[in-house]
C-alpha cells in the first residue's frame, strides 16, 4: 500500500525528526504535525543549562525555523489530540477536526511525575519541563535566593548547577543514596557529587520532602523526611517522568511501561508506530529486554528509523543508546547501557576535570562513561556497535587508552 498521509501526534524532537526524516526520504504525501503547546516546536535540553544562562534564546530552542515547515509540506497544527478512531483512520481534534491517516506516529513523549506533597500548588514550586517552566524562572535565580531542588538526576543537577553559577544557595535532596544512582557508576556519582560540593551546591542523600511550607501563596521553606525544615524560596523538582500514554490505552494499544511496540517500532496495530520517550520497545543493547529510554538520542533515531520504514527500508531497530548532561563546566556523556551490577574500571592518567569509566558485564563492554573526554565517547560509540570490545583485564592495564586499543582492533574487528 502506499502512503498518503501521515499524521504524527507530538511535536518535541521525535515527532518533529519524523517529519523531517519522511521529507528526507522521498516521501511525498500529506504529513499533520499536532503540537500541544502554543507556538512553533523547541528544544527541551537546555531549558535547564543554557536558556536559563541567557547562552541561548528563545529563536535558537527552535528545533526548525518558521519557513521550514511551509517549504517542506508540514502542516504544523496547535492542538491537543482528543481520540484515535483505528477503523476510520483518523485522529479526533480538541478543537473539533478530524485529521485522516494511512499511517499515524505516537510521539506524545512524557510528563514530570507530579510532587506529591502538601504545599505542591504553592508558587515558586516548578517542575522543569517545559519553556513556560523555564521562562517562569529567568531573572527570578539570583544571590542570596534559597533554593531546594527535589531529584538529583540530570534535570535537578543541571539546574542546581546553574542556580549555583548565578549565586543562589542551593540545597539539593535525593532519596538515593548518591547522584544521578539509575545513570550512572558509583565511580562516575563520586565525581559529580565533588565537583557540586566545589561548586556551593548542599547535597542531602537519603532525604526526601513530606511538605511545602509558604506565606501569601509563595514557598517559604519545606520539611524533609528527617523533620528538619529548611528555607526555599524556590523549589525546583525532578523525580522522574511519566509516558504519555492516554491516547494509546484509549485506542486499545497494548501498553508496558510505555506503548508497546516491535523490533521496528510497530504497535499491534500496523497503522501506528510509537517512537522516543513514551515507546517501549526491545533492544538488543538490553540483551533482547523491553525498554523504554527518555532521550534526545533515542527520539531522533527512531524518527529516522520509522521514517525509513514507511518509505521502503525495513530492518530492526537496533541504534546503540547514548545520552548526555551538561553541569557546569563538565560534560557527561554515555554510550551503551550498563546495570548497577555491572563491574568498573576508571582509567588513569586523565587530566583533573576529565574522567572515563568503562562498564563490563561478564568480560564484555557494555557501557562507556565520559566526563569532558569526546573523543573517548565518540571511540566507544564505535567499539559498542562493533563485534570485538576490550575485556576488563586489557582495561586494567597502564596505559590503557580507547583509541589505542581500537586503531589496533577495530578494524581487523571489522574485518
Amino acid at each position: 500500500m502506499t502512503l498518503s498521509s501521515v499524521v504524527i501526534v507530538g511535536a518535541g524532537q521525535g515527532g518533529c525528526q519524523a517529519a523531517a526524516s519522511l521529507r528526507q526520504s522521498g516521501f511525498e504525501g500529506s504529513i499533520a504535525l499536532i503540537n500541544g503547546e502554543p507556538g512553533l516546536p523547541y528544544q527541551r535540553p537546555p531549558l535547564s543549562k543554557g536558556y536559563l544562562l541567557g547562552k541561548l534564546d528563545a529563536q535558537r530552542m527552535l528545533l526548525r525555523q518558521e519557513h521550514w515547515y511551509a517549504k517542506q509540506r508540514v502542516d504544523l497544527i496547535s492542538d491537543r489530540v482528543a481520540m484515535i478512531d483505528r477503523v476510520g483512520h483518523e485522529v479526533q481534534l480538541h478543537g473539533g477536526d478530524a485529521l485522516p491517516y494511512d499511517h499515524l506516529i505516537l510521539a506524545t513523549g512524557s510528563r514530570n511525575r507530579d510532587l506529591p506533597v502538601p504545599g505542591a500548588e504553592l508558587g515558586g514550586v516548578i517542575g522543569m519541563r517545559t519553556q513556560a517552566d523555564a521562562d517562569a524562572l529567568v531573572g527570578i535565580v539570583r544571590p542570596g535566593l534559597e533554593v531546594v531542588v527535589v531529584g538529583a538526576g540530570f534535570i535537578g543537577l543541571e539546574f542546581a548547577a546553574v542556580a549555583a553559577a548565578l549565586g543562589a544557595s542551593v540545597h539539593v535532596l535525593e532519596l538515593a543514596d548518591r547522584p544521578m544512582a539509575r545513570a550512572v557508576s558509583a565511580t562516575t556519582s563520586r565525581f559529580f557529587r565533588q565537583a557540586h560540593e566545589e561548586w556551593g551546591v548542599r547535597l542531602d542523600f537519603g532525604r526526601g520532602v513530606v511538605g511545602i511550607h509558604g506565606d501569601d501563596g509563595a514557598a517559604t521553606s519545606v520539611t524533609l523526611t528527617d523533620g528538619r525544615v529548611v528555607p526555599a524560596d524556590l523549589v525546583i523538582y525532578g523525580i522522574g517522568v511519566i509516558p504519555e500514554t492516554a491516547l494509546a490505552d484509549l485506542a486499545g494499544l497494548e501498553i508496558e511501561n510505555g506503548i508497546r511496540v516491535d523490533a521496528q517500532l510497530l504497535t499491534a496495530d500496523p497503522d501506528i508506530s510509537a517512537i522516543g520517550d513514551v515507546a517501549s520497545f526491545p533492544s538488543a543493547f538490553a540483551e533482547g529486554r523491553v525498554i523504554r529510554l527518555e532521550s534526545v538520542q533515542n527520539a531522533a533515531d527512531q524518527a529516522r528509523h520509522v521514517a525509513a520504514r514507511l518509505t521502503g527500508a525495513t530492518r530492526p531497530y537496533d541504534a546503540l543508546p547514548w545520552f548526555w548532561s551538561d553541569q557546569g563546566d563538565l560534560k557527561l556523556q554515555i554510550a551503551g547501557l550498563a546495570d548497577a551490577a555491572d563491574e568498573t574500571v576508571e582509567l588513569a592518567g586523565l587530566e583533573p576535570r576529565q574522567q572515563t569509566v568503562l562498564r563490563f558485564r561478564a568480560d564484555r563492554l557494555v557501557a562507556v562513561e565520559t566526563v569532558n573526554r569526546p573523543g573517548d565517547h565518540m571511540i566507544a560509540r564505535r567499539i559498542l556497535v562493533e563485534t570485538a570490545s576490550p575485556t576488563k583485564t586489557e582495561a586494567t592495564e597502564p596505559g590503557f587508552d580507547l583509541k589505542v586499543w581500537h586503531a589496533a582492533h577495530g578494524l581487523l574487528a571489522a574485518g
